[in-house]
């Protein structure tokens, strides 16, 4: 299946629902900033509330507890061992098991944390890394995939007139 109808599928699920963007990574590293550099792109674009969580997700579940949102979408560079660019759509439960996220407390422990004060349905949207080397910018086919996902957030979820 193309990557964007995937996509498009996977995110049309959220339409309708109070959903919160949250994006996880390092922009010293390379591919691993592309949670951040999506929120970037989404910023004033979208409707649905946008954080850049950077590469400490746990500070920012006061504020996520605050907003009570029903869905959470958390965009981060997630090593599933794919092509690089890959974009896939994960539960907490399953990215438990993979090497995954370079960031601490683990992606579950962060999940915890929220659920423990509101009912919310988490996803995470892994991108698979080329490379997270300090210094390096994002690599042509993450920087591609951060582009989809911001063209048909923008689509799906476009700013009210």
């Amino acid at each position: 299946m193309n990557p964007a109808t995937y996509s498009r599928e996977q995110l049309n699920k959220f339409c309708g629902s109070r959903t919160l963007v949250l994006g996880i990574g390092n922009i010293l590293k390379g591919d691993d900033g592309a949670g951040p550099q999506l929120c970037n792109q989404l910023v004033g674009r979208i409707s649905l509330e946008v954080i850049d969580a950077g590469t400490v997700p746990e500070n920012y579940v006061g504020p996520i507890v605050k907003k009570a949102p029903r869905s959470l979408l958390i965009i981060d560079a997630i090593d599933f061992e794919a092509q690089p660019g890959t974009i896939r759509f994960l539960s907490p439960e399953v990215l438990s098991g993979l090497s995954g996220s370079t960031h601490s407390p683990s992606p579950q422990l962060f999940v915890d944390l929220v659920r423990k004060d509101i009912p919310v349905d988490v996803h995470f949207i892994g991108i698979q890394p080329a490379q997270t080397e300090i210094g390096r910018p994002l690599s042509p086919k993450v920087d591609e995939a951060v582009k989809l996902l911001a063209s048909i957030l923008s689509e799906l979820f476009p700013l009210k007139a």
